[in-house]
């Protein structure tokens, strides 16, 4: 018998009148939206078509937020969560919405981004699917409690730790290391302290980068240095605080990964595409949108994640101002003979883009900037006369913003695809291909 998930009752002030909603839609955020004497009321773990009681906080211009006191129908925006966690942990808001719904409502934070910004007749398709269980890097929190060390996600808009078992969205080998984990952390951590650590899944072993609370001592070193080799890990790093270079611990191998099929060190905690399958979809797109491209240059390049594969047929310029990223890159284009097809460049891009004129001759430009997206990037571009440019962006409303320089410049932007690496959450990847 299919079950149906319930949304989770919170206790309820005595002073919030309960009303009966239908709800309507998805709000930005995923929580449903209905409804109710004339105002707007987002109602969290709520899905399309279903009737909840709920009870009612006060509107504030027009628009209010209620909690479910009871589902009393279950609409058809509705599917049940694949985790047990699902509800208090604040990792995935959305998992209770139905497949379509979610890939419809992902599709349109893109659309709606776009047309704020005057391009709302681009082609965005579908998101492309990635599989539950296949995120190769998440951070947990762990805080040690009075009796028992608690490792997991935090709640939703709270400190408040959920102490997880399962992950319906990290790989396998993430999950399985939370239970030793768990049981490292209760015999080293002291009474209320508390960090983050930093999974990531490489082709040779776990890489756990430990962020915050006290400066491992002896006894801790050692510990964990037996944990990496109990846990058969790569690498064991600490980091004093988010930003500051990790210290390794217990480095039993390289730290491995195959990127455009060719083997780059990672450094501890760095950058990569939350999937591999996420990663291959986007490299495809960029290859199939200039094919007979002969000089191409990657901006924002990491350790190279597209720009290595571009360098199978293509010359290439990869540039990016992280340079433990760079240096890493450069390692690999001397370790695969790629040293005369891919020149590895340190440079920041926010404060020095590259102009107009050094774009000149590349007949390929991807750029994959950070969340606040790459406006001074953008206008360089857009003075240029490069034919084909593929932004990447894990905000739609920076690219949208920066699309706009473009396409003001003169470019076309031909077709935006979202890719659903981010699952069950509001975030969403994507890739636009512009053409002058």
């Amino acid at each position: 018998m299919k079950r149906t998930h319930t949304p989770a009752k919170a206790a309820q002030p005595p002073h919030r009148p309960i009303v009966e909603l239908t709800i309507d839609a998805v709000g930005g955020h995923g929580d449903g939206v209905a409804t109710h004497d004339g105002c707007k009321v987002f109602v969290p773990q709520a899905a399309p078509g279903d009737r909840v009681r709920a009870a009612l906080g006060e509107a504030v211009r027009g628009i209010a937020h209620a909690e479910v006191a009871e589902l009393l129908a279950p609409g058809h925006g509705r599917a049940d969560p694949a985790c047990p966690h699902f509800g208090p942990c604040g990792g995935c808001l959305v998992q209770h919405l139905a497949p379509g719904i979610l890939s419809d409502w992902k599709r349109g934070h893109v659309v709606e981004a776009l047309a704020r910004q005057g391009l709302g007749d681009t082609p965005v398709d579908a998101p492309v699917p990635v599989p539950a269980r296949s995120r190769r890097r998440v951070t947990v929190t762990a805080r040690c409690g009075d009796r028992r060390v608690f490792l997991g996600f935090n709640e939703r808009a709270s400190h408040r730790i959920v102490d997880v078992a399962d992950c319906a969205v990290a790989r396998p080998e993430i999950v399985a290391v939370l239970p030793p984990l768990r049981d490292l952390l209760g015999g080293i951590l002291r009474p209320r302290e508390a960090c983050d650590i930093a999974i990531t899944v490489l082709d040779d072993g776990l890489d756990l980068v430990l962020i915050g609370g006290a400066e491992p001592d002896l006894p801790r070193r050692e510990a964990l240095s037996s944990f990496a080799e109990a846990a058969d890990l790569a690498r064991v790093s600490w980091r004093a605080a988010p930003g500051r270079p990790p210290e390794p611990i217990a480095h039993r191998r390289a730290g491995t990964v195959r990127l455009g099929g060719v083997p780059v060190v990672l450094p501890p905690g760095g950058f990569l595409q939350a999937s591999a399958e996420a990663e291959t979809a986007m490299a495809a797109i960029i290859a199939a949108a200039a094919p007979g491209a002969g000089e191409a240059a990657d901006l924002f390049c990491g350790v190279g994640t597209f720009a290595l594969g571009l360098a199978g047929s293509a010359s290439v310029t990869a540039v990016d101002g992280d340079g433990e990223a760079i240096a890493a890159l450069a390692a690999a284009v001397r370790q695969s003979g790629l040293a005369g097809r891919l020149r590895p460049r340190c440079r920041n891009l926010y404060g020095d883009p590259l102009t107009a004129a050094e774009l000149a001759g590349f007949d390929l430009v991807v750029f994959d900037p950070p969340r606040p997206g790459a406006r001074d990037q953008a206008a360089q571009l857009a003075a240029s006369r490069v034919p084909v440019v593929a932004g990447l962006s894990c905000n739609p409303v920076s690219f949208a913003r920066d699309a706009r320089i473009l396409t003001s410049g003169g470019y076309r932007l031909e077709r935006v695809t979202p890719v659903d690496q981010f699952l069950w959450s509001a975030h969403v990847e994507l890739v636009g291909i512009f053409r002058r």
